[in-house]
């Protein structure tokens, strides 16, 4: 059954199918193989239930959030400022493709919003001051998954979610793991332009007055993000409601900035429904699979396989790493965080982990997943967002931030106060 079911998987994935379809049409087979009872009846209770969570409304609101900044023009002044105050680093304008992505994952919650956004306003500078275009274009993709570890995230509130893990104590844990990913980033970089200077590109140069009229333009985003965060640890608000904040001051500043009119409130619109859409249709489908795996006895026979195998916690969780790490290149990632984590962190809780330490693991596994050939998303929106060139360009030149993710995720096995600190701290 395990096996039917892995192959049933991949097969209709390699078809290209939507990856929500390719969810509700594997369930819909596996009632069919295995099941005495037509299961699928089950489908309008399924659909309900998946989507009646409070905290699920917080995800059309960080999309919308994400959509308002970028559309006012927020991010591009953002990163003239970010590009002011970290170009004289070797490297330029990457480090400011971190910069900028760390502070907008800050307020947007989503990768493919930062990808594209950040995307959007740097890749022009690529040619301009004559940068390495492969390692350029990698920093971006990798910068873009930040999106889903430094809170708010999209992806904490799911995981919160399915696993009844608390969401305050998952963005607390998020904190200082994003910032250190974020950081060993731009080593990457760094050691990249110390190793092949001509990667670098031609120096920029700022004056400290120019670098510091431009802290001006980081207000709106670090506001922003002091709202929506400082709502929800001063006891003001639920990560829905602070969502909503967010939403509000968004509307506040492109009003104040001259940019808030119909026509960018309908394109704001416009890409909330669409993402939001997008982001349900996968849930409810993979709901639906995780009945149908449940109900037909396949969820129990995988964790009897893994559990049977007997393996000590430190080397279950080298197993699931490689196993996220090998689906990731597959499976697009909600989607695989929706199938796989309902079966994967009771194992793991059982062996003595932390739900909210290992929230922060799968996050970064499914951060690498957004940044790893053939299905990374974050892939294909810095190559969308390029507009031509071949595609192994960002490919490889993404890859040496996967490293600094296994590292980081290392360092979390040896050190797991680096992430449970401030969760202990505040809880």
């Amino acid at each position: 059954m395990i096996a039917t079911t892995l192959i049933l998987l991949l097969v209709l994935l390699g078809l290209s199918i939507p990856v929500g379809a390719v969810l509700g049409v594997l369930g819909l087979i596996l009632d069919q193989l295995y099941s005495m009872l037509p299961l699928s009846r089950a489908l309008g209770e399924i659909v309900w239930t998946s989507n009646n969570e409070f905290l699920l409304v917080a995800i059309p609101l960080f999309i919308l959030l994400g959509e308002i900044l970028l559309r006012a023009g927020f991010a591009e002044k953002m990163y003239g400022a970010m590009s002011l105050w970290l170009s004289w680093l070797p490297g330029g304008l990457m480090h400011a493709n971190i910069g900028a992505s760390t502070l907008f994952a800050a307020t947007s919650g989503s990768s493919v919003a930062t990808a594209a956004t950040i995307g959007t306003v740097a890749i022009p500078q690529i040619k301009h001051y004559g940068y390495n275009e492969s390692l350029f274009l990698g920093s971006l993709a990798a910068g873009g998954t930040l999106g889903i570890l430094i809170p708010p995230s999209i992806n904490m509130v799911i995981y919160g979610v399915i696993t009844n893990t608390s969401v305050p104590k998952l963005y607390l844990a998020g904190f200082i793991p994003g910032f250190l990913l974020a950081g060993l980033f731009m080593t990457t970089i760094l050691v990249a332009c110390l190793m092949r200077p001509a990667w670098g590109g031609r120096k920029i140069t700022a004056t400290w007055g120019e670098r510091l009229a431009s802290l001006v333009h980081l207000l709106p985003p670090l506001g922003i993000f002091l709202m929506v965060v400082g709502s929800i640890y001063a006891g003001l608000a639920t990560p829905t409601e602070a969502a909503a904040l967010g939403v509000l001051a968004a509307l506040i500043l492109a009003a104040a900035s001259g940019r808030l009119t119909l026509a960018m409130l309908r394109e704001a619109s416009e890409g909330t429904m669409r993402a939001t859409a997008m982001i349900m249709l996968i849930i409810i489908a993979a709901s639906f699979l995780n009945f149908i795996l449940s109900a037909t006895g396949i969820t129990d026979a995988l964790i009897k396989t893994i559990t049977g195998l007997g393996l000590p916690p430190g080397l279950m969780l080298v197993v699931v790493v490689i196993f996220y790490l090998v689906l990731g290149c597959f499976m697009e990632t909600l989607s695989m965080m929706i199938t796989t984590i309902p079966i994967v962190t009771p194992i793991m809780v059982n062996l003595g982990y932390d739900p909210v330490w290992f929230g922060i693991v799968v996050i970064i596994l499914v951060e690498a997943a957004l940044i790893t050939p053939p299905v990374g998303l974050n892939l294909y929106v810095v190559q969308s967002v390029r507009k031509g060139g071949s595609m192994n360009a960002v490919i490889t030149g993404a890859q040496p931030f996967v490293l600094a993710m296994m590292f980081i995720i290392a360092l979390l096995a040896v050190f797991p106060d680096i992430a449970m600190w401030l969760p202990r701290l505040f809880g």
